[in-house]
């Protein structure tokens, strides 16, 4: 006899505790077709209940097996991932404590999602009669045959649980499937579905068509027309050709039935409109320092093995000419290449610069395009047709072909790592995939990350430095404001005196300037003056932030919002307005300069139809005094008519619980600076601060980075942070408090009852909490963290990735998550 197709799959119902492949059998009618890397729906569990997954591996030849389950539906015509993405996958699992599933699921775009919908039906020839008698004495039995045949027959899940109420349908379900009187079915729908245009061409040889038609000039000129267009371009869309010629659907069919032209479908590809106007560049002209660092990398990539290094060049050294040459040589190559930013607001500036070089060649990967756009890209990627991708965070998934360079700008940018499982970072996925392709991950940035300066500096980077501005243009000279002399002199607004008369200065000679506050909204907070009550969100543990422009009190972590009250409404006594935020800042330009247009852009303001494209076109195009923004105005931005940048409160980030805030800080003053005096009118920076002594405003201001780096790895040493060690967090989140402390305080007894076995010993591991969060609850969850600072190899892996299996599996955690993170953002 003859053994069996087995498929190892990775399920979607699986959690990270019970995550393995499961071995499913292979329907004989599919067993010629499924392939690794292609998604099913199989039964799972003691229900049976449908699931989605994807197939790892096949093993031909098993022995049959009475309890193995079988493949139910196939989803998908060919393989959605190839070996080296499955291989990606299944080591994101290992790395940052996912399921397989979830990795590969932040691979495919969310065009290709399907949405399972389970269905209960009767099965055929019961009748109801029946039906009554096989649910015996359940009540619940009766009320759902009752319901089944009023319905005709059948019903979704979510129609059963609404009618059933509070009561649990799912008992009254398995007695009657146990009995077989009803089954349960499955459909799946895909969230977006290929876009197909009719297509007309030529059936016979063009003279033929012609000598047939040219005598029907005058008697059938629309057939005539149709056919004289198709003779110049042998295939054309119905649609086009209707268009151009006039003629209609119908004389298209009748010369269909006649055998001159064949009508069929064609797929299209719903294309990320590129920009207009776009006249082609030639090969970018370097300078002196510029040609090494192209040289040096462009040996890297030529060498045919895997290698990192950092591009380390101070704002507006002309980093992208040195990645648009090296791109250039990659595709002579025949290979492709990726290029990652932190921001969707720097990709319409890039896209426009890279269109003059590369033209129908760019593909665009990033979360603000419609589903169909980013799926239809996605194909076209996979295709061969795009060879450049441009793009964010998730674009380092691209399935590209030839793979030799992928370039991350802006390196250092936190944005880089996921906050939603999968928690990868960008940067980690892409080494990986370079060690795959052989190719060369290039980081690029003026303020790199401590981390990777540390490891350029060690020799496991390459690095490669531009020291001077591109065409030699000066760094901007920047003055520090010292905001409590301000204070002192009666100023309480958050524009300095100093500041105003610049800005005056800058819009006189017709010049532009961008403004930076690092906290949208109005004001901070809002405080009673009699009884000190400040609002806060009914179900996290923080302040409400005031909107001005809604007029309304909101919560910046669940999107709570609740109008803002006339008075207290605890005493009702009169509401302070504490801190400041971009519309506040906002209101007080529009009061100092009240002749002047002031632009805001910010999360508030950006939108589906008012996107970051649109309003920087019209920052630039109409000439607008002053823009404020939040973090998107702060990087990669070149306006050749902005000469003034002001940092309204550089110490918003600098005091943050976090041992990064210094390096964010400095690395945000840094590249906000670095917009002014990018054109040869030059430019000025101003920062005001609160603390103008402060080390780390003093260096960026002076662009200062060697000297900020030698004082920011000292300390990191000293308290053994990153690069020096690694910090894996498990946080354990519940409705009650005490639930999310008991579940931490279990995993450290636990995790220390196992360092004192003879085999880890050994482990240098220091464990620190529980401790809350930050921000403790979220979203009416508390969350408590256990921190583990140690050295991140494989054997402290398999041991977090142990006590997190046993955490979910542990009764006592009943209504607990518990997750897993390497080096958290919080």
């Amino acid at each position: 006899m003859a053994g069996i197709l087995v498929a190892k799959i990775a399920l979607n119902a699986a959690t990270y505790a019970i995550d393995k492949p499961y071995d499913y059998t292979v329907p004989e009618e599919v067993a010629d077709t499924m392939r690794p890397g292609m998604r099913v729906v199989v039964p799972f569990g003691a229900g049976n209940r449908h699931t989605e997954g994807i197939v790892l591996a096949l093993e031909a030849d098993r022995p049959p097996e009475p309890k193995r389950k079988r493949i139910l539906t196939v989803l998908d015509e060919e393989p959605v991932l190839d070996a080296k993405a499955l291989r990606l996958a299944l080591w994101m699992r290992e790395r940052w404590f996912c399921t397989v599933y979830d990795a590969a699921r932040a691979m495919l775009p969310a065009g290709l999602y399907f949405s399972l919908q389970d269905r209960w039906v009767l099965k055929e020839g019961v009748d109801q009669e029946t039906a009554l008698a096989a649910a015996g004495k359940s009540e619940q039995g009766r009320q759902l045959v009752e319901l089944l045949f009023a319905w005709g027959g059948q019903a979704d899940v979510r129609q059963l649980k609404e009618a059933f109420g509070t009561k649990d349908p799912n008992p009254a379900l398995k007695l009657l499937r146990d009995k077989e009187i009803l089954t349960l079915e499955t459909s799946a729908s895909r969230g977006v579905g290929d876009k197909v245009e009719q297509v007309a061409a030529l059936a016979i040889p063009p003279e033929e068509a012609m000598a047939q038609f040219t005598g029907k000039r005058r008697s059938a000129p629309l057939q005539y027309a149709v056919v004289e267009l198709l003779c110049s371009l042998g295939s054309a869309s119905a649609k086009e050709l209707c268009y151009f010629t006039g003629a209609s659907s119908a004389t298209l069919r009748s010369l269909a039935k006649r055998g001159v032209l064949t009508l069929e479908q064609r797929e299209v590809f719903r294309r990320v409109a590129l920009p207009e106007g776009v006249e082609p560049e030639g090969e970018p002209q370097l300078n002196e320092e510029q040609q090494r660092a192209y040289e040096g990398l462009d040996q890297l990539v030529r060498s045919g093995q895997p290698s990192a290094a950092l591009l380390y060049g101070v704002t507006g050294s002309g980093k992208t000419q040195v990645y648009l040459k090296l791109i250039r040589r990659v595709l002579e190559r025949g290979g492709s290449a990726l290029v990652l930013v932190p921001e969707i607001a720097l990709t319409p500036q890039l896209l426009r610069l890279f269109s003059a070089h590369f033209g129908d060649q760019i593909g665009v990967l990033h979360s603000s395009l419609r589903a169909g756009e980013r799926y239809d890209e996605w194909k076209r990627i996979r295709a061969g047709e795009a060879r450049v991708v441009i793009g964010t965070r998730s674009a380092v998934f691209a399935p590209l072909t030839r793979l030799q360079l992928i370039i991350l700008d802006e390196e250092q940018e936190p944005t880089y790592q996921s906050e939603n499982v999968p928690k990868y970072h960008a940067r980690e996925v892409a080494k990986y995939r370079c060690v795959q392709e052989k190719g060369l991950l290039l980081l690029g940035s003026a303020t790199p990350s401590v981390e990777s300066m540390y490891w350029a500096k060690q020799g496991l980077y390459h690095l490669f430095t531009l020291r001077q501005r591109y065409n030699e243009r000066p760094l901007p000279p920047v003055e520090i404001v010292d905001m409590k002399q301000e204070l002192r002199s009666g100023n309480g607004t958050d524009l300095s005196g100093t500041l105003k008369k610049r800005l005056t200065e800058i819009m006189e000679r017709g010049e532009q300037s961008i403004l930076f506050l690092n906290r949208r909204g109005a004001s901070r907070m809002v405080s009673c003056g009699e009884c000190e009550e400040v609002p806060t969100c009914p179900r996290c543990s923080v302040y409400l932030t005031y909107h001005s422009a809604n007029g309304r009190l909101m919560c910046h972590y669940c999107g709570h919002s609740e109008p803002l009250p006339d008075a207290c409404p605890s005493c009702g006594g009169a509401l302070n307005f504490i801190g400041t935020g971009t519309q506040k800042v906002e209101e007080e330009l529009k009061q100092a300069f009240p002749q002047r247009e002031v632009l805001r852009m910010d999360t508030d303001t950006v939108s589906a139809t008012q996107t970051h494209e649109k309003l920087l076109a019209r920052f630039e195009r109409e000439k607008i005094p002053i823009l404020i923004g939040t973090q998107m105005v702060a990087k990669g931005l070149d306006f050749e008519n902005v000469t003034l940048v002001g940092v309204i409160s550089a110490d918003l980030s600098l005091y943050a619980e976090d041992y990064r805030a210094g390096e964010r800080t400095f690395s945000l003053l840094t590249q906000v600076v670095g917009r002014a005096g990018r054109g040869a009118k030059g430019g000025t920076a101003l920062i005001q601060t609160f603390t103008p002594e402060h080390d780390v405003i003093r260096c960026a201001a002076r662009q200062d980075y060697d000297a900020f780096y030698a004082q920011e790895i000292e300390l990191r040493r000293l308290r053994g942070c990153p690069p020096f060690q690694d910090l894996f967090v498990l946080t354990a989140s519940a409705r009650l408090e005490a639930g999310a402390l008991r579940a931490c305080m279990r995993m450290r007894q636990a995790l220390e009852s196992w360092l004192r076995q003879p085999t880890l010993e050994q482990l240098t591991l220091r464990i620190l909490g529980p401790a809350p969060a930050s921000v403790v609850k979220v979203n009416d969850r508390y969350r408590y963290r256990l921190t583990l600072a140690c050295s991140n190899t494989k054997q402290i892996r398999d041991l977090v990735a142990e006590l997190l299996r046993c955490a979910q599996a542990d009764k006592e955690n009943r209504g607990v998550s518990v997750f897993a993170d390497v080096n958290p953002l919080d």
